[in-house]
């Protein structure tokens, strides 16, 4: 599993990370750590649009976001 934490950047900085680990290895899981729902938002769909199933978890002041590709 490929780990993104990618708390405290400003979009589209975690879009970017997220997409060039899905461009790096597009067989691998990923987990990305996000504080803003701006940033939930923009990946979910990034993944959703290339093939990923998106799971979202909420920890105390950061989200975790869970692709898996299908």
């Amino acid at each position: 599993m490929i780990e993104i934490d990618a708390r405290g950047l400003s979009c589209p900085i975690p879009v970017v990370r997220t997409r060039q680990a899905m461009k790096d290895d597009p067989k691998s899981e990923l987990s990305v750590l996000v504080d803003e729902m701006t940033q939930v938002e923009n990946i979910t769909r990034l993944g959703r649009s290339n093939g990923y199933q998106v799971q979202v978890q909420q920890a105390d002041d950061a989200y975790k976001l869970i692709l898996k590709p299908i």
